[in-house]
C-alpha cells in the first residue's frame, strides 16, 4: 500500500530519484540524502507503514535480517570501524519521515559525528526502577 503524500513512497515508486544500493520485492535501500557518515543508508519497506507499531512482525523480521546482511557487506566494502542500526518512532524520538525505516550508519574512528548517539544517563531511585520493572514485565 502506498501513501501519496509520503516522500519515501515516492522514492520507492521512482517518482523521486535516489541512490539505490539494494532492492528486492519487499525493500528498497538507498543512501541517505543527508548522511551522518560515509555510506549512511536507509532500509525502506515498499509497503507503507508509519512506524514500528504498524509494521507487520514478518516484515520487521525481514528488515532485521536485511540490516544484518547489509551491515556486514557495508563494513567489508567501506572498512568502517563500527556500525549503528537506528530506528526512530515518533517525532519526540527523532522520526521526521513517518514511513518505517531503518538507518544503517557506518562508524569510523575520529569521524566528525562520533558522538552522534551519545546521551547523558539519568538517575532513578531503586524503588522507581523496581516499579518500572514490574510494570514492564511481559510473559513469554
Amino acid at each position: 500500500m502506498k501513501d501519496d503524500n509520503c516522500i519515501f513512497c515516492k522514492i520507492i515508486a521512482g517518482e523521486i530519484p535516489s541512490r539505490t544500493i539494494y532492492e528486492d520485492q519487499d525493500f528498497k535501500v538507498i543512501l541517505d540524502a543527508s548522511p551522518a557518515s560515509k555510506g549512511h543508508a536507509l532500509i525502506l519497506p515498499k509497503e507503507h507503514c508509519a512506524n514500528i507499531y504498524e509494521i507487520s512482525e514478518e516484515l520487521l523480521a525481514k528488515a532485521a535480517k536485511l540490516a544484518k546482511k547489509l551491515a556486514a557487506h557495508m563494513t567489508a566494502v567501506l572498512g568502517c570501524d563500527g556500525f549503528n542500526l537506528l530506528q526512530n518512532n515518533g517525532e519526540v524520538a527523532g522520526q521526521t519521515v513517518f514511513h518505517f525505516h531503518m538507518h544503517l550508519i557506518p562508524r569510523y574512528k575520529g569521524m566528525k559525528n562520533s558522538d552522534l548517539l551519545n546521551w547523558t544517563h539519568e538517575d532513578f531511585a531503586a524503588e522507581e526502577q523496581d516499579d518500572i520493572c514490574q510494570k514492564l514485565k511481559l510473559e513469554a
